[in-house]
């Protein structure tokens, strides 16, 4: 089975769909308390979340006391959205800030986030990274009651159910709105006074506490808290509810307590190696994933080569671990954009060429152990095994670091549908085949576990497992966006 075997129209199919033949995380938040330039210092935090979204991007800022909010929306990179004029005009000393993951489907400004209402207790905005598993039948409902939702995003149902609460503050109706919903949740809330920070029962998603010059700081990853130099305070708790308000910080727990279940993708590939999750450092997490597929599948090579950018770091503890030299036998043009312009008389393996190129003198005569972070469709594998062996490699046997991904996740991923993973599709020989690699190795599921392990903390792992902590409820939960076609404490 060759997956180059195909005709002119299959391939142009699959170049597309080598641009994004991985899972991605659909968002990022990012808020400020107190701070003058609470705005800019928004923008800073949304720049080094970048990598957890690049469809959209938006900032709503108020000058507190009960003022309206002031906000700006726009597709497109945190860059491209935002500059020194539009900051200006985003004026307050409390501000919160989204990134969205893009897609190409359902890629429109009305599923930017945050999201702004004005409800008969003052204005709120609010922006939100997960995934809501009974989000539509609660969406059906509300319709049925008259509502009128302006995008399609699941986060939508929360603004919608805070809006009808008819409890007293407005952190009290969110409280009452996150009591209905199911699923994932890291989210930042402004209101015309307060910051309120709040993570789901189960912890899927990270969300970090900082301060910088006596203000506070929520972000998605401490990442981001490092570029603005703001001081790592704390995660926020899974269920913990944090209301900021006249600069005290209010922690609640009002939510039932529940096994801990943390992505433990966000480990293997979505946040970024300089982050630290739950207090352990994804970068060193990743090494030692790395030193484990090792020593579950050693094989006679001359090189460890990584899939560029996702495998560097597995590819690093794989290196050491086996003894085997690291050599950076690819190299990677970061300037891709989705669309670029093919010549009309086609280049074979034009979409790949674009993004990578071998190193022939590193790979002439020589057998690699090619490591990257997982395999969803195997498109882009495919040809990069094709790329080496082209370069002169003489074998090349793939190594990944995670087990093999047999189902969807329906907790703020995107993902493909299960029957189009390559895993649920095929057996590992198969797969190996189909990617004319000479040999393919995964992590275990044990091995992964013993390694998640070390984090000390639950984790969800039912794409590897298809044990999934949270069930879908009937007529849920919504559709994952196409890959083809969202105690009181004064610190």
């Amino acid at each position: 089975m060759n997956a180059w075997d195909l005709s002119r129209d299959e391939w142009a199919d699959l170049v597309e769909a080598h641009l994004d033949d991985r899972f991605h995380d659909e968002c990022g938040v990012f808020g400020v308390y107190g701070h003058p330039e609470a705005a800019t210092i928004t923008y800073l935090g949304l720049y080094a979340l970048q990598h957890r979204g690049q469809e959209s991007a938006g900032i709503v800022a108020t000058p507190g006391g009960g003022r309206g909010h002031t906000v700006h929306r726009a597709m497109g990179l945190v860059a491209d959205v935002f500059n020194e004029q539009i900051l200006q005009k985003l004026e307050g000393r409390l501000a919160i800030g989204h990134v969205r993951y893009s897609t190409a489907g359902g890629s429109q400004l009305a599923n930017a986030q945050p999201f702004c209402a004005t409800t008969d207790g003052g204005p709120i905005a609010l922006a939100h990274n997960g995934n809501l598993v009974n989000a539509i039948p609660i969406r059906k409902e509300l319709e049925g009651r008259g509502a009128i939702f302006s995008s399609s995003a699941d986060s939508e149902v929360i603004v919608q159910l805070l809006a009808r609460s008819r409890e007293g503050t407005q952190e009290e109706r969110l409280l009452d709105a996150l009591s209905r919903v199911k699923g994932a949740f890291s989210l930042v809330m402004l209101t015309g006074d307060a910051l309120v920070a709040a993570r789901d029962p189960h912890g899927f998603r990270p969300l970090s506490l900082g301060r910088l010059d006596g203000a506070w700081v929520v972000a998605s990853e401490t990442c981001a808290l490092d570029l603005i130099g703001a001081s790592f305070e704390r995660d926020i708790d899974p269920g913990e509810v944090v209301v900021i308000r006249r600069g005290r910080l209010r922690s609640l727990r009002p939510f039932r307590r529940e096994p801990e279940k943390f992505c433990i993708f966000e480990y293997i590939y979505f946040a970024r190696p300089d982050s630290n999750l739950n207090g352990t450092n994804v970068y060193a997490f990743r090494k030692e994933l790395g030193r484990a597929l090792a020593r579950e599948h050693p094989i006679a090579t001359d090189v460890v080569v990584p899939v560029l950018d996702s495998g560097i770091t597995a590819a690093l503890g794989y290196a050491e671990e086996s003894g085997i030299p690291y050599e950076h036998a690819m190299i990677r043009n970061h300037y891709v954009r989705r669309t670029f312009i093919e010549p009309t008389q086609s280049i074979r393996h034009f979409g790949v060429k674009v993004k990578h190129n071998a190193v022939k003198g590193a790979l002439q005569g020589k057998r690699v152990a090619l490591v990257d972070d997982s395999i969803v469709r195997g498109t882009t594998l495919t040809k990069l095994v094709v790329m080496l062996r082209n370069a002169g490699a003489r074998e090349v046997h793939l190594r990944i670091s995670s087990p093999p991904t047999i189902g969807p996740c329906h907790y703020g991923i995107d993902t493909p549908t299960r029957e189009e993973l390559i895993a649920h599709r095929f057996t590992v020989e198969e797969t190996c085949e189909f990617l004319g690699a000479d040999s393919l190795g995964y992590l275990s599921l044990a091995g992964l576990r013993r390694c998640g392990e070390l984090l000390k903390r639950g984790f969800c792992d039912a794409c590897f497992s298809d044990e999934y902590p949270v069930e879908a409820v009937e007529g849920g939960p919504p559709p994952q966006l196409s890959l083809f076609h969202s105690v009181d404490e004064d610190l």
